[in-house]
């Protein structure tokens, strides 16, 4: 059977509003009008390997060897992908030449920026392994498109019009008004990055901060930055896990940013109970994670398999918990519950302007970690806004209380007004 025939009979659903092109040129339009400015190419006859049935993995590795590609809005037409019904069962199965080709195709999956992370799910040696597999590409890399501060997380857009550099700082300052950071308190950063929030809240708040990370680069470029404090100022950044952490003295506040995401609902109880422990009796803990908001998958008609994209290219071992589940193990371990607030729309934008840089110096991208994975973390970007854009996965951050024996907390307002005003 020809190829743009059975392209064609793919994508014959009356659900899809985004445009196809062919290897040959021809032009699938869109039969429904989203008014969505971009379109899917396929280049290559290979491709429709990945449709029967689809896969979410060889649609993904189709893309990172340039035989799928998205052009125009990519957050745009992801989102509309991830509406469409999927496929059409009409279609019949590709003759034998395709699928060698096919076949070739999938011999080539997994080079270039696949993860492979060895020893037990979880365990101190293979979180770290997970770890440094993302964080320790480039920290030049990743200049290209964060902002200048860094930070690594979902931003805060207090207002319309805020730049990426505002919203960070914005999110930054969000995250200590919640902690209620006082001059001379001691905070923990679980998963530092490279050292914007306990920067941030020693300059800003006078805290006595220090950070914890288990990737080498980043723990490196903090310090550096850091230097640029007062000594008695400034933070200290360690190289440890958050498990085997032994600190002088109980922390009054603790912050976790879009560090939860690696530690596994199995382990869930664990965490909480590691953090509760370095709390001091009346202290905060501010959670600032990614959850599962009722069906992970972008396009949900794809076959999930080993983890899918994410997992296997970008953060392995990573767990979207719901929010329910992050809730209830927080109340197992003895905290609290003092605010949980969604951020979806936030994260959205982030990624949009993520996005934005990345491809704008694409070109640098590629000269520095290899055009496939920077094309990995293209797909990554735009994947994820329109997941957040979808309500598929959603953003919160959770303030929980270890409260003392006398049941009473010092500092916190009565409402979240206190909170707002300087992060706008």
């Amino acid at each position: 059977m020809d190829p743009v025939r059975i392209a064609a009979a793919l994508f014959e659903s009356p659900s899809r509003a985004f445009a196809v092109s062919l290897w040959d040129g021809t032009l699938l339009p869109a039969p429904r009008e989203e008014g969505v400015a971009g379109r899917v190419v396929l280049r290559h006859p290979r491709v429709l390997a990945a449709f029967l049935p689809p896969s979410e993995l060889r649609l993904s590795e189709s893309f990172l060897d340039g035989d799928l590609e998205i052009e125009g809005d990519a957050i745009g037409v992801l989102e509309a992908a991830g509406r469409w019904q999927g496929p059409s069962g009409r279609a019949r199965l590709l003759p034998a030449a395709i699928a060698h080709l096919a076949s070739r195709a999938r011999a080539r999956a997994g080079q270039g920026g696949f993860a492979r992370v060895p020893g037990r799910l979880h365990s101190l040696f293979r979180d770290r392994a997970a770890v440094q597999h993302h964080y320790d590409v480039s920290d030049e890399f990743y200049r290209l498109f964060l902002d200048a501060g860094m930070v690594y997380s979902c931003a805060f857009f207090s207002r319309e019009g805020a730049t990426l550099e505002e919203a960070q700082r914005a999110k930054l300052e969000l995250v200590c008004r919640k902690l209620s950071l006082a001059p001379g308190e001691r905070l923990l950063d679980v998963g530092c990055g490279w050292g914007a929030l306990v920067e941030h809240a020693a300059a800003r708040h006078g805290a006595r901060a220090t950070g914890i990370t288990l990737s080498e680069h980043q723990a490196e470029a903090a310090r550096a930055r850091l230097e640029a404090l007062p000594a008695e100022k400034r933070p200290t950044v360690l190289l440890a896990d958050y498990r085997a952490l032994a600190p002088e003295a109980p922390f009054e506040k603790v912050a976790s940013v879009g560090m939860m995401e690696h530690v596994g609902r199995e382990r869930l109880d664990d965490y909480f109970a590691a953090v509760h422990r370095l709390l001091a009796p009346g202290g905060l803990f501010l959670n600032h994670a990614i959850a599962d908001g009722g069906g992970v998958h972008t396009l949900p008609w794809a076959r999930r398999s080993g983890g899918g994209f994410i997992d296997r290219y970008i953060f392995p071992d990573s767990d979207l918990v719901p929010v329910p589940l992050v809730v209830a193990a927080a109340a197992r371990a003895g905290f609290e519950v003092r605010d949980l607030e969604s951020l979806r729309e936030h994260y959205a934008s982030t990624l949009h302007s993520w996005l934005a840089r990345l491809e704008a110096r694409f070109e640098e991208a590629a000269a520095l970690v290899g055009r496939r994975r920077a094309r990995a973390y293209r797909l990554y970007l735009a994947s994820s806004a329109a997941a957040f854009r979808l309500g598929r996965i959603t953003v919160f951050q959770l303030l929980l209380a270890k409260r003392p024996p006398s049941g009473r907390l010092e500092g916190l307002p009565r409402n979240r007004g206190a909170w707002y005003p300087a992060a706008s």
